[in-house]
């Protein structure tokens, strides 16, 4: 599959995949100077870019980069990001940091991932019965703890 990706500005990166086994492909701020996020901050980084998915069978996924979430409490904001397959405007990535330490994004540096999944769209159907199962309507914590 080839994924066409349009630079919205000079000094935009294109997606890299760090190694050849690599599920998701890095993004890159596309920002002019460095971004601090302070502890309990939102903040939407550009990677400026577009991305043109082939149809609907297909989304892009957003996902942190481990170490970031790991080591400094950097995550998205919106837990996974979501890429539309009719979407064309810029890909950007809102961040959080989830610490108690400021972290600054500098310029070119690899914020998140993005991932290519396939997409079942179904077409949903309203019934009065769902068919049992053995956890049935049990909730959060239902199944134990080990």
């Amino acid at each position: 599959m080839d994924l066409k990706i349009k630079r919205l500005r000079e000094n935009a990166v294109i997606p890299t995949r760090s190694t050849e086994g690599s599920a998701g492909a890095d993004l890159y701020a596309c920002i002019d100077s460095a971004v601090t996020i302070a502890p309990g901050e939102l903040r939407l980084i550009p990677t400026g870019i577009a991305i043109a998915l082939p149809d609907s069978s297909v989304a892009a996924l957003l996902y942190a980069r481990s170490g970031l979430g790991v080591k400094h409490g950097i995550c998205l904001s919106n837990g996974v990001g979501v890429i539309d397959s009719d979407y064309r405007g810029e890909v950007c990535v809102g961040l959080c940091n989830v610490s108690d330490k400021p972290y600054t994004i500098e310029p070119g540096e690899r914020i998140a991932q993005m991932v290519i999944s396939p997409v079942i769209i179904p077409d949903f159907i309203e019934c009065d019965e769902l068919g049992d199962t053995a956890r049935g309507e049990g909730g959060f914590g239902s199944t134990g703890r080990k």
